[in-house]
């Protein structure tokens, strides 16, 4: 993953852990965190809830940042399609 302007990246892999269909993702990333994906149905959309242990190289705030940067994506991506 890189920012847009070339300043900062990083690769980002994982193994998925538990898969339910329409309902969760959980995967652990190369260093060893856990994250957690639900979709939770609301009328003719879905809710994502996306849950993360943090690590201790960037702060708390940063790291929220990130991971909704990659949610606001996302749902660019979902919505323009």
């Amino acid at each position: 993953m890189e920012a847009r302007d070339g300043s900062m990246g990083f690769d980002f892999e994982g193994t998925y852990t538990n898969i339910k269909l329409n309902e969760a993702i959980e995967y652990t990333i190369a260093d060893g965190i856990n994250v957690k994906i639900d979709f939770v149905k609301q009328g003719e959309g879905v809710k994502i809830i996306e849950s993360f242990e943090t690590e201790n190289t960037n702060p708390i705030d940063m790291q929220k940042g990130g991971w909704q940067n990659i949610l606001d994506n996302f749902k660019k991506y979902v919505e323009s399609n």
